[in-house]
């Protein structure tokens, strides 16, 4: 598979590379997102020992481990026997290596599954062989919440021996090109409404393929991959799957306020709660807040939505409707996926239209702190973007509607705007407005005498 925009994650990989003495990096990210590829990119002409953890017992591991640290080292006799314990592993590695150095051990969370102590067991390999070497240690995992209580948190075994952390994310809109050179942008907006830019899913589609094509044959049939997806990765991160199954749908239905997930679901405010901070922690989902809150975290206004996008389609379209497609009725779930698609994508569109300003950002062409959305009571505003230091506002509208934008649009859009409580009679006014097809003649003449931005696609 083609590697694609990492450039920041490999440009802070090789920083440490070339640092002195010994490195720790631990790397994690959820399932499917690019970890191990972005380690190939890496590691290529590089002296690296590159071991994947199994679901097996721990002696195994360590025979397994032995056959590639002796392969490394040319030693036969430790690649037949392998190592009888880790600090014999340790003791080696501090003994043979003489220069710098890769170890990366992937899926790092199946050698806590086989020893609970194996944190422990690493803390002190790097304290008492390791930390004199030249090794770069990489651990990588794709449970989030394994990696973050056996590495990450501050009470952690190997808390204090990181020399940096590299949590692999989700890439942004943009990424889809350089997967998909031929499709327009219309296109890309209706793949990343199915996939995201999860490269594991991406390249499961058939770019000769339009989206429905593809969701029929990848996502709706029983047999595939992506079919039973999000069931695996729930049940590999989480206890009670079932309860977490209950609140995704109920969010997928629209439900976003925490009242209504209660109402809906029948958990316990203290309970669903707890629920929640973990999909978060995960990256599923996400609290959002409006961008104006001067304390977010303590907001009531509050709304949880899906993070994760292919998340976000299978709880909405295919969660609901496995009973069709389970006696073969893909077709009935396909019509329904067909008739509310156009809905789905707007939303999808905001999403898209608030990266587009990271990159406005980026070239200088706006100035911004903050950025997301604004409501309250009845109003909304689709992008708002806070400048904290030059009290300077932009108001965004996105329309994902194939008939052009007018000026009622911008008329409303202004409307609303005084709504919006801050820094009022002190702060300067922007406009932007983003369309799927364009902007009318006389909403591009007004936009010109008032600086109003239009992007379209």
């Amino acid at each position: 598979m083609k590697f694609v925009n990492r450039k920041d994650e490999l440009e802070s990989l090789y920083r440490f590379y070339k640092g002195e003495g010994f490195q720790f990096i631990p790397v994690y990210g959820r399932r499917r997102i690019g970890k191990t590829r972005l380690i190939q990119e890496f590691i290529k002409d590089k002296p690296v020992i590159y071991f994947l953890a199994d679901s097996v017992a721990e002696n195994e591991q360590l025979r397994n481990l032995g056959r590639e640290v002796g392969i490394f080292f040319n030693d036969p006799f430790l690649a037949e026997t392998g190592f009888k314990d880790w600090y014999q592993f340790f003791d080696y590695l501090k003994r043979h290596c003489k220069k710098r150095m890769l170890l990366v051990i992937d899926e790092f969370p199946y050698l806590v599954n086989s020893n609970k102590a194996i944190s422990t067991i690493f803390q002190k390999g790097i304290d008492q062989y390791l930390k004199d070497t030249k090794i770069f240690l990489i651990l990588m995992g794709s449970s989030i919440g394994m990696m973050e209580k056996e590495v990450l948190f501050y009470k952690a075994p190997l808390y204090g021996r990181r020399s940096g952390t590299l949590e692999l994310r989700e890439m942004g809109f943009a990424s889809l090109k350089e997967f998909f050179p031929n499709k327009v942008t219309d296109e890309l907006i209706s793949i990343y409404g199915v996939t995201g830019a999860i490269p594991a899913y991406l390249e499961k589609l058939n770019p000769g393929k339009d989206i429905f094509r593809n969701v029929e044959e990848l996502i709706l049939d029983r047999g595939t991959f992506l079919y039973n997806e999000v069931e695996y990765l729930l049940r590999e991160e989480l206890r009670e799957p079932r309860n977490y199954f209950v609140i995704l749908r109920s969010i997928a239905q629209g439900k976003r306020k925490l009242s209504e997930i209660i109402n809906d679901t029948g958990f316990e405010k203290s309970l669903l709660s707890r629920y929640l901070e973990i999909l978060q922690s995960l990256r599923f989902i996400e609290k959002e807040v409006p961008v104006t809150e001067k304390y977010p975290e303590k907001s009531k206004l509050g709304l949880y939505k899906f993070h994760d996008r292919f998340f976000e389609f299978w709880f909405k379209y295919v969660f609901p409707n496995r009973g069709r497609l389970e006696i073969g009725k893909a077709n009935e779930v396909l019509r329904m996926i067909k008739e509310t698609f156009k809905q789905h994508l707007s939303f999808v569109f905001e999403d898209v239209c608030k990266e587009h300003c990271v990159e406005l950002l980026r070239d200088g062409k706006i100035r911004f702190t903050s950025i997301g959305r604004w409501w309250h009571k009845n109003e909304e505003i689709d992008i708002v973007a806070l400048n904290e230091e030059n009290r300077e506002i932009y108001f965004g509208e996105a329309k994902w509607s194939k008939k052009p934008v007018g000026l009622d649009i911008m008329e409303h859009l202004k409307k609303k705007a005084t709504l919006v409580q801050w820094n009022t009679g002190k702060r300067k006014e922007y406009y932007m407005l983003f369309s799927r097809s364009g902007f009318t003649e006389s909403l591009q003449e007004r936009a010109i005498k008032e600086g109003v931005l239009l992007i379209s696609l």
